[in-house]
């Protein structure tokens, strides 16, 4: 089976094409980055990234028409469950709306998928967006009525990466209790049992601070901060990218800071330490979500590589259970094996049929 994956980034877009489970074709596509600014939404950047893939495809040699799927990341969608879904109507319709997945470029490749779809009469996927929800009812409870907590995640990597500690315990995925930690700009920890993704934590609202969001901060100082001048939209800024570690040191790459302490620095140590001992409290929540019956916890992501980020975590949860490390991510293939899982049968494509907001 050959599958073409696409999975399009704020900055480049990303193309591999799979035969069966075997990468035979990879580029990273990267955007002008002037010409990106001067589009005022990432729908109006379609026809650019539309023929730089196109481009890339052919100069490698091959052929739409001769693809048997196609599946792309998605962007922030409604809430709906994990699984291989089917690009349909539905969800272009999302991926189009401004409220729900329109802000950003993750959608594009939906669009694209479609396109070609359409055209070359194959099937288009998409699996596990970052708004797979598979919550626990107890878990949606805020402590505030009104404000329902969302489940938003790596979904994609968190799912691939579970399934391979899986493979390594020896176990099917669906019978296992595993916490995973996902570290990288962004950073979750997500608690597994036995295949379902029952409680999260994500850097963006709640949580450990990552390297440039704030994760848990103190209400009343939020109130404060949010009524002491600034504009919403310099309070989204500051929160969405410029908190965490960046907000402490002035870098959001980890590597840049893992130096600074080797250097003696003593702040970067701090908030190095920081990072490990808040990612730390939060795998000791998840344990608790599976009442402390877990199989193993398993870290990913670029920060994963950083050995001595993997010893400081040891430290604090390693006689929680076994740990395994799996450095980088695992985007690509995951979408193309939830491609070939539909088409060699082992599983049905789902309809977009999504938990409104």
């Amino acid at each position: 089976m050959l599958i073409f994956v696409l999975n399009l980034g704020s900055t480049s877009s990303k193309i591999a094409i799979f035969e069966d489970d075997q990468e035979k074709f990879s580029k990273t596509i990267n955007h002008d980055p002037q010409m990106l600014a001067r589009t005022r939404r990432p729908v109006d950047q379609m026809e650019m990234r539309r023929n730089a893939i196109y481009e890339a495809v052919h100069k490698a040699g091959y052929h739409f028409a001769n693809f048997d799927a196609i599946c792309s990341r998605a962007g922030v969608l409604r809430p709906i469950e994990s699984g291989t879904y089917t690009v349909d109507y539905s969800v272009m319709a999302d991926v189009l709306d401004p409220e729900v997945g329109g802000r950003g470029p993750h959608g594009l490749g939906l669009l694209i998928a479609n396109e070609i779809s359409m055209k070359y009469d194959i099937p288009a996927f998409f699996c596990d967006p970052v708004s797979t929800d598979e919550l626990r009812p107890v878990a949606r409870i805020s402590g505030f009525k009104g404000m329902e907590r969302r489940s938003n995640f790596h979904a994609l990597n968190q799912k691939a990466v579970a399934r391979r500690c899986a493979e390594v315990i020896g176990k099917p995925y669906e019978e296992l209790n595993l916490i995973g930690v996902h570290l990288g700009g962004g950073t979750s920890v997500v608690a597994h049992e036995k295949g379902r993704c029952v409680e999260i934590h994500n850097c963006t609202e709640e949580g450990a601070f990552s390297m440039d969001r704030p994760g848990n901060l103190p209400t009343t100082q939020i109130v404060n901060y949010c009524f002491s001048g600034v504009s919403k939209e310099d309070v989204r800024l500051a929160l969405g990218r410029q908190g965490g570690v960046y907000s402490y040191l002035g870098t959001s790459d980890m590597r840049n800071v893992e130096q600074r302490v080797k250097d003696g620095d003593q702040e970067a140590k701090l908030i190095y330490e920081a990072f490990a001992y808040q990612h730390c409290k939060c795998i000791g929540e998840m344990a608790a979500a599976l009442r402390f019956d877990v199989d193993g916890i398993f870290i990913t992501g670029g920060i994963a590589h950083r050995e001595s980020m993997i010893e400081l975590i040891k430290g604090y949860v390693g006689k929680l259970a076994p740990i395994y490390v799996f450095p980088g991510e695992e985007e690509m293939k995951s979408l193309a094996m939830g491609a070939l899982r539909v088409l060699n049968g082992e599983t049905e494509a789902l309809q977009y049929r999504p938990q409104y907001f």
